[in-house]
């Protein structure tokens, strides 16, 4: 297949979080089963430290409007890599941060991923082969308006009426919802600004754009995709996820164990393996030194993660009081909320041998908390999927998580299948339920059982290859429907 991979984010380009990764990894795992792969992004700025051709062949103006702008184009020349044009506009893309800066979200992002939706479009329009299996596969609110571009296109273009479009939303929580005289910029017909079409709470919402103009629906879990369908999750688009839920698929992130691999590591003191744990005790020790930690037996418990509320630090926050009273030493990495940064400063001042604390994000540090671990601690109210609880597993840090989203399907509780888990969960987003996890935790920690059940969780298998093989029969599926369609 032929397949037009369209994102927001995606190393080496520019990345703001877990899609910017999956952008990379999901394509290339692609390639690697035969698919011919071409990767669509904004250019945004610290573009210049890539090696990019320009494209002067494939220019446009795009109408949004209130304005003319041009779209240019760039070929990154990454060697060995799929293929990744970056779509450049400076008035729109060159300023600091992805979609906002310190401050907060632009102001101007409706224009902004308007016009990357329609320069996307426009190019697919010339690059698409009708005698070659086409599959669209666009990622969250920022990218939402290209299925609905196809969609509203194949009646007028029989060469794209075969082209199968998938739309995957990776957080509900985020939509894409702007004022509705933003609609005007779509050049859609304003038939379609109503409540079965593109309009919420007389607001546009990109999301609902993909959720409605796409073939098929996909989400990065199992277990988000059942929760987005209530109202909790669903963030009001629910109804929407109901209707189409016939149209609803669901995939789990994956792991690039060519980065993530404690036997291979390079950025771990020591490496090991399953067969082989010398070398974990010479990461713990290192992790100790590195946090200035009290020495000692005392588990080493571990959040890396940005430091928000959905992410579990209001219980952490209200929890914390007890957990400096366990056996067991605290490290945290991340940043986020104000609230949460000035809290957890203030209990690593006081308690220097007990909590460790980084604020920022540090990929080499990450790997050397992860190799130094025993308990990764992950207590979000809601997690689509999660990437650094799969990590912990290949690194032997036993996770203790909320069950929820992709955290209940990675997870395995020991308590629910004894002998066959790989860490332990909680139900309910109360801090008595997550310090409950964690003492289970710690009284198996000294048990002889405790090696085996990190040896499972090293042993489990989340490559992107897998992933990949998914994603390759959901647009299978794409394209027989698109096909039944454009009969």
């Amino acid at each position: 297949m032929r397949i037009f991979f369209v994102t927001p984010e995606a190393v080496p380009c520019s990345r703001a979080g877990g899609l910017g990764d999956i952008s990379y990894h999901l394509p290339r795992a692609l390639q690697n089963l035969g698919h011919e792969i071409t990767v669509l992004v904004p250019k945004y700025s610290g573009s210049e430290e890539l090696d990019l051709t320009y494209r002067r062949d494939l220019d446009r103006a795009i109408d949004l409007s209130i304005s003319n702008r041009l779209a240019q184009f760039y070929e990154l020349n990454l060697k060995g890599a799929h293929q990744i044009i970056l779509v450049g506009c400076d008035d729109l893309f060159a300023r600091p941060g992805i979609y906002g800066n310190e401050f907060g979200d632009y102001d101007d992002n409706a224009e902004r991923y308007v016009f990357f939706s329609k320069a996307v479009s426009s190019l697919l329009n010339e690059l698409i082969d009708p005698d070659v299996p086409t599959v669209v596969h666009a990622h969250d609110w920022p990218t939402g308006l290209v299925p609905m571009y196809l969609k509203t296109a194949k009646p007028l273009s029989p060469r794209l009426k075969g082209v199968g479009a998938v739309f995957t939303y990776h957080n509900l929580a985020n939509q894409g919802t702007f004022p509705y005289y933003d609609f005007a910029m779509t050049g859609l017909d304003w038939n379609l600004f109503n409540f079965r079409g593109l309009e919420f709470h007389g607001q546009l919402n990109l999301t609902k754009a993909g959720l409605l103009g796409a073939d098929l629906i996909s989400t990065v879990s199992h277990r988000y995709a059942k929760e987005t369908l209530g109202q909790e999750f669903g963030h009001g688009l629910e109804g929407v996820l109901k209707e189409r839920q016939s149209r609803l698929r669901s995939v789990l992130n994956g792991v690039d164990y060519a980065l993530w691999d404690p036997a291979i590591d390079h950025y771990i003191p020591a490496q090991y393996r399953p067969e082989d744990l010398a070398g974990k005790k010479i990461c713990r020790d290192n992790l100790t030194a590195l946090f200035g930690l009290k020495p000692g037996q005392d588990p080493i418990v571990v959040m890396v993660s940005r430091l928000l509320s959905r992410k579990g630090f209001d219980l952490v926050a209200r929890a914390m009081p007890t957990l400096l009273e366990m056996p067991l030493r605290l490290v945290f990495m991340g940043t986020g909320e104000d609230q949460y940064i000035s809290f957890l400063r203030e209990t690593a001042r006081q308690n220097p041998k007990k909590v460790g604390l980084k604020l920022a994000y540090d990929p080499a540090l990450t790997h050397q908390i992860l190799a130094g671990a025993d308990v990764f601690l992950a207590p979000s109210r809601f997690e689509p999927c999660g990437l650094e609880q799969m990590y912990a597993l290949k690194y032997g840090a036993v996770p203790v998580v909320r069950a929820t989203g992709g955290l209940d399907d990675t997870v395995q509780d020991e308590l629910e299948r004894p002998g066959q888990g790989t860490g332990y969960k909680f139900q309910q987003y109360t801090p008595e339920d997550l310090v409950g996890a964690l003492k289970t935790a710690l009284k198996v920690f000294p048990e002889p059982q405790w090696p085996a059940l990190m040896l499972r969780g090293m042993r489990t298998d989340f490559s992107w290859d897998l992933s990949a093989v998914s994603y390759a029969a959901i647009y299978e599926q794409a394209l027989d429907l698109a096909k039944i369609e454009a009969r």
